[in-house]
Order: C-alpha cells, then sequence, then structure tokens
C-alpha cells in the first residue's frame, strides 16, 4: 500500500483549514491591504519548493506556499464579507486602510 496520497491529502486539508483562520484573523486585525505581499510571500514560498530536498518536503513546502497564495486573493473577499456583516469587524481597526 502506498500512503503518500493520503499523507498529502491530510496535509492539504489542514494547510486550507488553518488558511480559513489566518485569512479571517488578518483581515481582522489588519486589513485585507496586504493581500500583494502575502501574495508575493506565497510566491516565495512556491519558489522555495524548488530547491527543497527531498519530493516529500518539496511538496509540503509547495502546498503551503499555494494556500498562502489562495488566502491572498481571500483577504479581499474577506474585507467584503465583513463589509456585508456575514463576519465580526474590528471596531478597534481604523477604517480606510485597504485600497
Amino acid at each position: 500500500m502506498n500512503f503518500t496520497g493520503l499523507i498529502f491529502a491530510c496535509i492539504t486539508l489542514a494547510a486550507v483549514g488553518l488558511g480559513f483562520l489566518w485569512v479571517i484573523k488578518l483581515e481582522y486585525y489588519v486589513g485585507a491591504h496586504l493581500a500583494w505581499p502575502v501574495g508575493i510571500f506565497g510566491g516565495v514560498v512556491v519558489l522555495a519548493s524548488l530547491i527543497v530536498p527531498g519530493f516529500t518536503a518539496s511538496a509540503v513546502v509547495g502546498i503551503l506556499g499555494g494556500t498562502i497564495i489562495w488566502g491572498a486573493t481571500e483577504l479581499p473577499d474577506q474585507e467584503r464579507r465583513v463589509r456585508d456583516g456575514i463576519f465580526r469587524a474590528n471596531p478597534k481597526k481604523r477604517r480606510g486602510e485597504s485600497p
């Protein structure tokens, strides 16, 4: 039996699940204006997967980088969800920080 696919599925599920949480928290505390820097960081992590030795470690780093890029694209959507009242807004965060 080969458990590699099952292991990567679990890692991907965990990364996406944590991605939901950090997108919500980052928008709550900081705002969506960091979407581009976060996306660039995710791209750097994906590129780093090219130089990580070993198939498994490289795949995990690539999955994490892809999840970070996905999260960056979700930040503006999360800001809209907050504006629409689906998620709670941070009363201490200044408004108008995002472009």
